[in-house]
């Protein structure tokens, strides 16, 4: 063997085998911005870049990856039901959710669905690098929190008036359903539903839903 071969070799021998990461996220450019940052970093290899959760569970089916980094709330599914699909086929893979929602519910079920990590976009790139490696060893990473908060019903502080909201969203009623059917005006609707969002910790009725459905899931 000459000696470019013999150094190669040992080469080999001393790095570590890269870890592979999977992306799902259904923005294009959240994709393309994550296999960059992560392609830049030697330590790690893209296995696969995905638009939805279906996409992603296909290729998961044919081979697990390592590591995957999924978006919260993907065109078809959400983080949540990825996660469940992952536990119930007992892959190896590891989940990190990424993502930009505020509510501490997502993080709750992000914990309760069995994440390894969890990183919020607002954080730094390299947050998100070190908590692929940490998860990849074995490890969870996630944000510190008070477990006070994450068993907290998020729908304790409600007034009833804000619980009847909710319960109309749930229902699919419009605004201006819910201003007839209550007897209060369309104005009136929208500032209610703003203190019900700012409560909640969502940004939206669909959000705000979901969380709804969740929370009445889990005490069912």
């Amino acid at each position: 063997m000459n000696s470019v071969a013999q150094d190669r070799q040992k080469a080999a021998v001393r790095s570590p085998p890269r870890i592979e990461v999977a992306i799902a996220d259904q923005n294009p450019v959240v994709r393309a911005g994550l296999e960059a940052l992560v392609a830049r970093d030697g330590r790690f290899v893209v296995s696969g870049l995905h638009g939805s959760g279906r996409a992603l569970l296909e290729a998961l089916a044919k081979k697990p990856t390592e590591v995957v980094i999924i978006g919260w709330a993907l065109p078809d599914m959400t983080g949540g039901e990825i996660l469940a699909r992952v536990r119930q086929e007992k892959w190896q893979t590891r989940v990190i959710v990424y993502t930009g929602e505020r509510s501490s519910d997502v993080l709750r079920q992000a914990i309760k669905g069995g994440a390894w990590g969890f990183v919020s976009k607002s954080e730094e790139p390299q947050v998100l690098l070190e908590a692929v490696v940490a998860v990849a060893r074995g490890r969870l990473s996630l944000p510190y929190v008070d477990i006070e908060l994450l068993n907290h019903d998020p729908l304790e502080g409600l007034t009833s008036r804000e619980r009847e909201l909710l319960a109309a969203l749930s229902n699919g009623w419009t605004n201006l359903q819910i201003a007839s059917r209550i007897g209060i005006s369309r104005n009136t609707v929208k500032y209610h539903l703003k203190n019900l969002y700012d409560k909640l910790g969502v940004s939206n009725r669909a959000m705000a839903v979901a969380l709804h459905m969740s929370v009445t899931r889990a005490n069912s």
